[in-house]
């Protein structure tokens, strides 16, 4: 077991720290504190992170931190604290480890017998969701879909029985094929796009997924998804059917047939949408 008092640890320690997600007033006194009395600032973008650092007249080293150089940068970090300087770790916006680096050093820390400790700030994925006029009880963070559409589609089917509010990140020039995607399979929900968050354009959209898809092009800016959760419950035989839905179309190919032509088949046979189960067949195989 690991216990961690924060606050009584004399040891170094490894402080998460939340910055702006745009608007500079987020910025909390002991954010300001800690970056200005850590010996080191582990930052995803270290230009990004100096001009934070100077609007706030703080001056300690920084260091790269990103994904690309994660694990090398994690042992680095830990062989620094071994020497006695404590290190702070921040994103470029946000709070550190959510859909940014910094989950392999907080392991190998905590591993290491070092504290590591959160610095409250902005979020943009609790800023959003609090905003979004649906259910905020329970709600299930997922960050960003694939790029791959195949990918996609197989992810929301595994999310499309889910009862809680989905929460998802995604970028301005993938946001039509997300949502696109997420009408297909989860069907035309109630959902909220909050858009350039704490920042002069800050936006909210609320409606349902085809009303956001007619004016989804003109949107601009980093973007958070929420769309309502389930109000279906799931088939219990629908699990068991659609093993049984490839091996016929397996048996149809073995017979002769193309891929596409033994799924039009079974699609005609069984009643099902021939594209959803192109898409189902090829996700799963």
């Amino acid at each position: 077991m690991n216990r961690q008092k924060s606050f009584e640890q004399k040891k170094p320690a490894l402080y998460l720290v939340a910055t702006p997600i745009g608007n500079l007033e987020e910025m909390t006194p002991r954010a300001i504190s800690i970056l200005a009395s850590v010996d080191v600032i582990a930052a995803e973008d270290t230009r990004n992170t100096m001009k934070l650092l100077t609007h706030f007249g703080i001056k300690t080293r920084l260091l790269s931190h990103h994904q690309h150089n994660e694990l090398q940068s994690a042992k680095g970090l830990v062989d620094l604290l071994d020497q006695g300087n404590s290190i702070a770790i921040v994103s470029d916006a946000g709070y550190p480890l959510i859909s940014d680096p910094g989950s392999i050093v907080c392991k190998l820390v905590i591993e290491a017998g070092y504290s590591v400790i959160p610095v409250s700030g902005s979020n943009a994925m609790l800023n959003a969701l609090v905003c979004s006029g649906l259910d905020t009880q329970h709600f299930l963070f997922y960050g960003f879909l694939k790029a791959s559409e195949k990918e996609r589609i197989r992810e929301l089917h595994d999310l499309k029985y889910y009862p809680f509010t989905l929460v998802f990140y995604e970028a301005p020039h993938r946001i039509r094929k997300m949502l696109e995607s997420c009408k297909e399979v989860l069907g035309n929900r109630q959902m909220c796009l909050a858009r350039e968050l704490t920042k002069k354009h800050e936006e909210f959209l609320r409606g349902t997924i085809e009303e956001l898809l007619e004016v989804v092009e003109e949107l601009k800016g980093e973007m958070v998804v929420i769309i309502e959760g389930s109000k279906e419950e799931k088939d219990p035989g629908e699990d068991q059917a659609m093993p049984l839905v490839h091996d016929q179309i397996k048996t149809y190919i073995d017979g002769g047939l193309t891929t596409n032509e033994a799924i039009k088949r079974v699609a005609k046979e069984r009643g099902l949408s021939k594209n959803d189960l192109y898409k189902e067949f090829h996700g799963l195989s």
